[in-house]
C-alpha cells in the first residue's frame, strides 16, 4: 500500500510540473502532461529505469539520498518533502538551510491585523516580514538590523529597555540551539552563532546552560523613545513547515498602551 501511495505521489508531482519550471523551453507540441520520466530522472541523478520502477511501485525502498534528489527534481516544498519521506518509510533529515522567505499569504495576513504589530522570524531570528505598526514599535531600521538575536546580545539596531530582556535572552538561545541541531550545514546560521559567541559573554554563558523554552504568551513592558512606557502582550504562532514564528504584539483593551498603539496605527496608516 505504501509503495502505491509513493508511486501516485511521484506521478502526480511530475505531471504538475511544466518544462519551463525547470528551465526548459515551452513546447506547444508536447504530448506528455508535465515532465517526462527521463527528465525527472536526470534532475534527480538516477537512472530512468530506477525512477520508472518507483512510479510503478516496483522499486526498492529509496534511500534518503535518493529521496532528496527527488525533492530537488520535483521542486517539492518543505511540507511535501516531509510527506515524501513518510511515504517512503524514512525519517526526513533536516534541510540544509533555514527557510528565509516568508510565504505570501503569511505576509498578507500581517497587513490585515488592526492595532496589532506583527513580525515573522525565521529559525535564526532574522525578521523576514513585518507590518508598519511593528516598524513603528521596533524601529525604522527593522529591515536593516532585523535579527533579534543580534539586537538582544550585540545591541545592533534600535533597542528598548524591556522588563523581559533577561527571559528573552534565554528564549533566543534555546531557539538558536534547536536551529543549530536542525541545520548543521547552514553557513549563515553558523556565522551568526560565531558572531554572537565572539561578541557577547552573556550569550556564551546562556548557551552553556542549554536553556529550554517553548514559544507562547508573554507580557513585557518597554520604554519606547516617543510613546513612553508600554505594557504589551506577545503571542507566537508557529509556521512549522518553514520553522518560522509569527509574533503578534498587542495591548490589553482599554489600557493606556492600547490607546497608544491605536494612535501609532493611525499615524502609520496616514
Amino acid at each position: 500500500m505504501a509503495r502505491q501511495e509513493l508511486a501516485r505521489f511521484l506521478r502526480d508531482r511530475r505531471e504538475r510540473l511544466r518544462p519551463q519550471d525547470i528551465g526548459l523551453p515551452a513546447d506547444p507540441h508536447r504530448r506528455t502532461p508535465g515532465l517526462r520520466r527521463e527528465e525527472v530522472a536526470e534532475l534527480a541523478h538516477m537512472s530512468v529505469d530506477y525512477y520508472t520502477r518507483l512510479e510503478q511501485a516496483r522499486g526498492p525502498r529509496p534511500s534518503p539520498r535518493i529521496l532528496d534528489g527527488l525533492v530537488g527534481a520535483l521542486r517539492l516544498a518543505p511540507a511535501e518533502r516531509s510527506h515524501l519521506f513518510r511515504l517512503a518509510g524514512a525519517s526526513a533529515p533536516p534541510g540544509v538551510r533555514a527557510v528565509r522567505r516568508v510565504r505570501p499569504h503569511i505576509a498578507q495576513m500581517l497587513l490585515r491585523l488592526p492595532n496589532t504589530a506583527a513580525i515573522v522570524t525565521d529559525a535564526g531570528y532574522d525578521v523576514v516580514a513585518w507590518n508598519p505598526l511593528a516598524q513603528a514599535l521596533l524601529g525604522d531600521d527593522l529591515g536593516r538590523h532585523g535579527n533579534l538575536a543580534r539586537r538582544r546580545f550585540l545591541g545592533q539596531g534600535r533597542a528598548y529597555e524591556s522588563s523581559s530582556a533577561e527571559e528573552f535572552g534565554h528564549i533566543v538561545v534555546a531557539r538558536l540551539r534547536r536551529a543549530a541541531d536542525r541545520y548543521p550545514r547552514d553557513p549563515a546560521l553558523a556565522a551568526l552563532l560565531r558572531e554572537l559567541g565572539a561578541g557577547s559573554e552573556e550569550f556564551r554563558q546562556i548557551w552553556d546552560e542549554r536553556p529550554v523554552h517553548a514559544p507562547g504568551h508573554r507580557t513585557k513592558t518597554i520604554d519606547h523613545p516617543s510613546a513612553g512606557t508600554l505594557r504589551l502582550n506577545c503571542d507566537v504562532l508557529l509556521v512549522p513547515e518553514d520553522d518560522q514564528e509569527v509574533v503578534l504584539i498587542t495591548a490589553d483593551p482599554g489600557s493606556p498602551a492600547a490607546r497608544t498603539i491605536r494612535r501609532l496605527a493611525g499615524a502609520v496608516a496616514s
